[in-house]
């Protein structure tokens, strides 16, 4: 392991395997690699580890449903059992912290994970220089060059994010993705949610429950098309 101080103290080093990545395929891949004894490090532009499913995508999505059917049940179910509750209502922010807390755990789940198995994590933006170079940049400031990787082979998983056309002012306010969505600090009146897809449709679900008017669009024929007929 050598390092090399230049003006902006950029780290030189050579790995077996590098990861761009640190979702549920990057540091899975990772860790294996790690297990089979090749020298490993992994890329992440963010500053917490775990992709989009665990930060924004299916562990906050999930914390979100479990309460909101704890709200739904409460609210629809409890009186037939003999259970009555006054002034039931929605603290939504307290909702959004304890989904917060869920994610923090897990994401620190995933760090300690990375430690255990002697990984090496860069915090930046990877772009290749060539095959078996990466330049790891400061995810805030592209002119500053955190590290160079020297790697025998690269695994991509840098996953995904939503479309946002330009024609649908995506203000992030108004107009917003599931990222946002996951962290109202209120139930809005009524959502439009355009794909029934299982992101829109586990978001849509949260707000239905909560006392939100819903409505679906998508462009295909199916509701979850890309499910068993049955469940759509």
């Amino acid at each position: 392991m050598t390092a090399a101080n230049g003006p902006n103290h950029t780290f030189y080093m050579k790995y077996d395997v590098t990861v761009i990545g640190s979702g549920p395929g990057g540091y899975v891949a990772a860790i294996r690699c790690a297990q089979l004894g090749l020298k490993t490090a992994i890329i992440e532009r963010y500053s917490t580890l775990g992709g989009t499913c665990l930060n924004v995508g299916c562990i906050p999505s999930k914390a979100l449903l479990d309460s909101s059917e704890h709200f739904h049940n409460a609210h629809k179910h409890f009186a037939e059992h003999g259970i009555k509750l006054d002034n039931l209502g929605v603290d939504m922010p307290q909702m959004i912290t304890r989904k917060d807390d869920v994610v923090s755990k897990t994401c620190d789940g995933v760090a300690f994970l990375m430690k255990k198995n002697k990984l090496d994590v860069y915090e930046g933006h990877g772009a290749f220089t060539d095959a078996h170079t990466i330049r790891v940049h400061d995810r805030n400031d592209e002119n500053k060059e955190v590290a160079i990787v020297q790697t025998d082979r690269v695994i991509i998983a840098t996953g995904s994010k939503p479309i946002t056309p330009a024609a649908f002012n995506y203000d992030k306010k108004r107009i917003i993705t599931s990222t946002e969505g996951l962290s109202l600090k209120e139930v809005p009146d009524s959502v439009v949610i355009i794909g029934a897809g299982v992101i829109g449709l586990e978001m849509g679900s949260i707000w239905a429950r909560l006392g939100a008017d819903v409505k679906v669009v998508e462009y295909a024929n199916d509701v979850l098309g890309s499910m068993d007929d049955d469940l759509g």
